[in-house]
């Protein structure tokens, strides 16, 4: 009986979404009784009746959503202008709606409709709908507003060098930080509507003649066959278009920066925006650009190359560090420098766990304290994250349930994770320096051998949008190694990216040499 009553609902829901596909009538107040059955009697829908030339008409919209001061001057004061001219004399049914399309240009955008499902977008977008009694179409007025963010610096992607503006949650006001970026005819937004009830806007943004064609259509078919009820934020997207949703590394990078968007729109690559989100999707990815920071092309080159080279060794001690310790101390003691074995023997001293336990311990504890500072307000997470990993720290080695060694170990691994620039890949390096632990738990450095080779065959094996995620490593492209580990002077960066395969591979120009 459930599923009857299951498959009895969709098919209501079903009749009801092919409601909102029907035409339009002549009829003035059967449209705007349809319109309110439609959306339910809404209390924030506003119906404003008014005859213009001995014609019954209606303006409605959703308050809150549209700009009222705009209606009235742009919209009414023009109408009531019109009526007062000569022009009234040749108005009909027929010409009605085009003189007034015509006349009303103080509105930015009009959009001429006809069906039901077309005009509920647009009121629920924000624009004013004018209905005309004995009229099939309406006129979608452009005047929508509602209160948005003003244009901050980026909180997840702060710099010390570089520009302090980041994206907001309207999408019109990032796609015009994008073109103050790149001020290039050939940038081009396409628009998609995502979420068959949520109605998002989305836009893939790209330069033609430098993006691949088949790159480009790759990304249009797979933002075309998205098909679920809600988008709420670009991670809805990266999920369903990415090519390994499985996997714990983030094929498709993420960022509030225009001027870190800019530059990949410039290599060759393509960016999403959904409305409603200040963060914007990057694609395609490669594991070496969770390293690079849009800092590092505005320092010189010696000061960025071995910043790199420290995220690497940050990234190196993320996933290592707590596994090398518990295979030396486990299973490889002979390795240890016998002063350095001697101090940690003697600090482990009435701990009542094994080294695997005691990592596991002060690691999820670590996990916990980053949670709660990031959920808490920003000052007192702060002092939750630091604080508190102080305390519950001298508060473990006080009641030997842990040693001293082991807490420097976590708090330089935690510290390690905060250096890699993109956050969603320090994430899953966190996630699988779990797994490094429970290899050296069980086979030492053996362990650790094989959990890497394991982690390195998933990568090498892993694409995002037909570029393998290992690249230039493996496959490998040479001339892309001036920008991975170490960053060359930038005249030395003329040629993009090997891998995106571009129409157009020269970004600039050889320096000449004095």
């Amino acid at each position: 009986m459930g599923r009857r009553v299951i498959k009895r609902n969709n098919q209501n829901a079903q009749t009801d979404d092919n409601n909102f596909n029907t035409y339009l009538t002549s009829s003035l107040k059967e449209n705007l009784d349809s319109i309110q059955k439609m959306l339910g009697n809404p209390v924030d829908l506003v119906i404003r009746n008014f005859y213009f030339a001995k014609h019954a008409c209606a303006i409605i919209y959703i308050d809150g959503l549209s700009n009222k001061q705009q209606i009235e001057e742009n919209v009414l004061r023009e109408l009531e202008r019109l009526e007062q001219s000569d022009q009234t004399a040749e108005l009909n049914t027929s010409n009605l709606l085009a003189i007034i399309h015509e006349q009303l240009i103080s509105i930015s955008s009009i959009k001429n409709v006809d069906t039901m499902d077309k005009l509920s977008l647009g009121l629920l977008s924000g624009s004013s709908v004018l209905l005309l009694d004995g009229v099939e179409r309406v006129l979608l007025l452009e005047t929508k507003e509602w209160e948005s963010r003003a244009i901050q610096e980026p909180v997840s992607e702060a710099l010390i060098r570089g520009p302090r503006e980041g994206f907001v949650e309207n999408l019109n006001t990032n796609i015009v930080l994008i073109r103050r970026q790149i001020r290039d005819p050939n940038l081009h937004f396409k628009e998609y509507d995502i979420g068959r009830r949520s109605k998002k806007k989305l836009v893939l943004a790209y330069i033609s003649g430098i993006i691949h064609p088949e790159l480009l259509k790759e990304v249009k078919k797979r933002l075309s066959s998205i098909d679920t009820d809600d988008a709420m934020e670009s991670g809805y997207i990266e999920q369903w278009i990415e090519d390994s949703f499985l996997s714990p590394f983030p094929q498709i990078f993420n960022s509030e920066r225009p001027d870190k968007a800019a530059s990949a729109l410039i290599k060759g690559k393509f960016i999403i925006l959904l409305d409603g989100t200040p963060f914007v999707l990057i694609a395609p990815t490669e594991i070496g650009g969770a390293f690079k920071s849009p800092e590092d092309y505005y320092e010189r080159w010696l000061i960025s190359s071995l910043i790199r080279v420290l995220r690497y060794l940050a990234a190196f001690i993320t996933m290592f560090l707590p596994a090398l310790y518990i295979a030396l101390v486990s299973y490889h003691q002979g390795m240890i420098p016998s002063q350095l074995a001697f101090s940690i023997a003697s600090t482990r001293e009435g701990v009542p766990f094994p080294a695997f336990v005691e990592a596991v311990l002060m690691g999820v504890t670590m996990e916990l304290l980053r949670e709660a500072g990031a959920r808490l307000p920003k000052t007192i997470g702060q002092t939750i994250g630091i604080v508190g990993g102080l305390v519950i720290g001298e508060a473990a080695v006080s009641a030997g349930v842990v040693s001293p060694i082991m807490v420097i170990v976590v708090a330089l691994t935690a510290v390690a994770s905060f250096t890699i620039p993109m956050y969603s890949v320090a994430i899953s390096f966190r996630m699988v320096r779990f797994g490094f632990m429970a290899a050296a738990a069980f086979l030492g450095l053996y362990g650790i051998i094989l959990a890497y080779i394991m982690v390195n065959i998933h990568i090498v094996n892993l694409k995002s949008f037909g570029v393998p995620y290992s690249t230039p490593y493996a496959p490998t492209f040479i001339s892309d190694w001036k920008d991975l580990v170490l960053r060359m002077p930038a005249p030395m960066l003329g040629r993009r990216p090997e891998y995106l395969q571009t129409k157009d591979k020269i970004s600039a120009k050889k320096r000449r040499s004095k």
